[in-house]
């Protein structure tokens, strides 16, 4: 089986504003496919409203409708997707499926750069790196008593040049077109893995945050509160396809709740043969999804379907977490999202944190990222210690529930 390689991912962007465009993906399969399309779709800010999957294990062909923004990149949005397909020869202009190689570790840079604080002034650094393609893979943001900020982002290109003279020179004019006066300097170097690696500090979080992020009493109680969607439904049925299992969730829609779904099957090593997503009203959502395990049978284990199920349930409803601790005088914002285990995190996470507290007039004392692991499974901590100047804003309910609204992708 062939195909012409601009064929891919095809577009087709809708004539009336507010209408869905069309992306239509027609590749090799690869378990895991639909998890990587998924979070390149939110991290480009797109409103998925319905999704169509077929594939036969060798072929996948699936159509998504989209909403865009006005400042959509679409040539860059199939370029990436088209990135994320299983890797293919060209022969006499016809591109045909082979086997994938271990892609290699992306190469490390550190920016450091100083500058005169003011509020807002992280999300605005933390937009002009994501409008970049610039990934943070972690950071330390401190500010000096005299109203300096030093930060230092450890980061990954996704562009592959963030080494050659022109791509630092153009990361370093749209900081400063952004920053202004403001910026001091700003240096970017690539790094070693023992630097990275050294950078990352202990990898398992302190007591006191584990319990107060992740202790089952803490979850259950929040379950019942603004910080959770409305409980998922999700049924399965063994008998409707004689060689699929039937898994169908109805749930309350929420940005990048596709990818949740998508990196949980992942995860599990479980393949999609068909699925159909829709979203009934503006909160609502369907899934009808057929599903095998990877030996291409159906999961009859009743153990590992309520595993699945479980799972499911808990990142439907919890994706991330998000808690307001004190330190001292101070309050310190905590989030949390899982790592799927191929390695990569849930994207634009730190620019919505920085954009909820932007919104909020509310001012960054210090910021951290780091990963840890908690139980079974590794987690991307987001530790943003806060300035609340006199006190007068508005009070840490508020900021937490102005953070989870903005991470849900709620009004």
């Amino acid at each position: 089986m062939g195909i012409l390689y601009d064929d891919v991912v095809l577009l087709n962007h809708s004539e009336r504003e507010g209408e869905p465009s069309v992306i239509t993906v027609n590749c090799p399969d690869k378990t895991g496919l639909g998890s990587d399309l998924c979070r390149i779709i939110l991290f480009f800010g797109l409103t998925v409203v319905r999704v169509d999957v077929s594939t036969d294990g060798i072929w996948c062909y699936i159509v998504f409708w989209v909403v865009g923004r006005p400042d959509t990149r679409w040539n860059l949005l199939k370029k990436r997707l088209m990135g994320a397909c299983p890797s293919c020869s060209s022969a006499s202009g016809i591109s045909y499926y082979r086997a994938e190689l271990s892609p290699r570790p992306p190469e490390v840079f550190l920016l450091t750069f100083c500058c005169n604080d003011r509020r807002g002034l992280l999300h605005d650094v933390t937009a002009v790196l994501s409008e970049l393609e610039l990934t943070i893979k972690k950071v330390k943001v401190s500010t000096t008593p005299d109203g300096k900020v030093m930060d230092l982002f450890f980061i990954t290109d996704t562009r592959e040049l963030l080494h050659t003279k022109k791509r630092q020179e153009d990361t370093h004019y749209q900081l400063k077109s952004v920053l202004g006066d403001a910026m001091i300097s700003c240096d970017i170097e690539m790094v070693g893995s023992e630097i990275t690696e050294c950078s990352q500090g202990p990898s398992f979080l302190p007591q006191e945050i584990a319990e107060d992020m992740f202790s089952f009493e803490i979850l259950h109680e929040q379950l019942s509160t603004s910080l959770a969607c409305n409980k998922a439904i999700i049924t399965v049925d063994n008998l409707m396809s004689p060689g699929h299992t039937l898994i169908k969730i109805a749930c309350q829609d929420h940005k990048g709740l596709l990818y949740d779904i998508m990196r949980t099957l992942k995860d599990y090593n479980i393949q999609i043969s068909y699925g159909r997503f829709a979203a009934k009203t503006k909160t609502e959502c369907e899934l009808d999804l057929f599903i095998m395990q990877a030996d291409g049978k159906k999961i009859v284990d009743h153990s590992k379907l309520n595993g699945l199920c479980s799972r499911l349930q808990m990142e439907l409803c919890r994706p991330l977490r998000v808690s307001l601790m004190n330190r001292g005088p101070d309050a310190e914002l905590l989030v949390a999202n899982p790592v799927e285990l191929s390695g990569k995190g849930r994207p634009i996470v730190f620019y919505d944190i920085t954009l909820a507290l932007k919104m909020l007039n509310i001012g960054i004392f210090s910021a951290e990222v780091g990963r840890y692991q908690i139980g079974d499974r590794e987690w991307e901590i987001y530790r943003v210690l806060l300035d609340e100047g006199n006190g007068s804003g508005p009070s840490r309910n508020k900021i937490v529930e102005a953070v989870w609204n903005m991470l849900m992708g709620w009004e």
